[in-house]
């Protein structure tokens, strides 16, 4: 494991509008502090650079670990998790409700991996959204 500068680790959370890239929980909202990640773990050869460091609830950096891609129900085929440093969050997923829900495979893959959806992160949702406080608004 690398050495991520306070500096970097700064840029990265401000850039992020102190917003989970992956499920858009903001960090006020979180009781634990948020991670940051290597989309492309370094297991992977991933840098320890700001083109490939996103903020992450602990949930989301949790279930996703050092994966990068899975296999898509609908194809079948191995496909990319999402890549909030390359791709817009929109054009994967949208909110329906307190769901998010993929639309494509790259967000099929990454809501299965990163349980986006399960029963705790549903009712965590529905009462922040209830408050207006959901989604963090700086995740583009």
């Amino acid at each position: 494991m690398s050495y991520t500068s306070p500096e970097l680790r700064r840029f990265v959370s401000e850039r992020a509008g102190g917003c989970c890239e992956y499920c858009r929980l903001s960090q006020l909202d979180s009781f634990l502090p948020f991670e940051i990640d290597h989309i492309i773990a370094e297991k992977h050869r991933g840098a320890t650079a700001e083109d490939n460091l996103c903020l992450s609830c602990p949930s989301c950096n949790g279930y996703k670990g050092s994966d990068i891609a899975s296999i898509d129900p609908d194809t079948e085929s191995l496909t990319a998790l999402y890549n909030p440093r390359t791709q817009r969050w929109d054009e994967h997923f949208q909110l329906r409700e307190y769901t998010i829900e993929p639309l494509t495979a790259i967000g099929r893959v990454t809501v299965l991996t990163l349980r986006m959806n399960s029963t705790e992160q549903m009712e965590e949702r529905r009462l922040l959204v209830t408050q207006g406080r959901y989604p963090c608004g700086a995740v583009e």
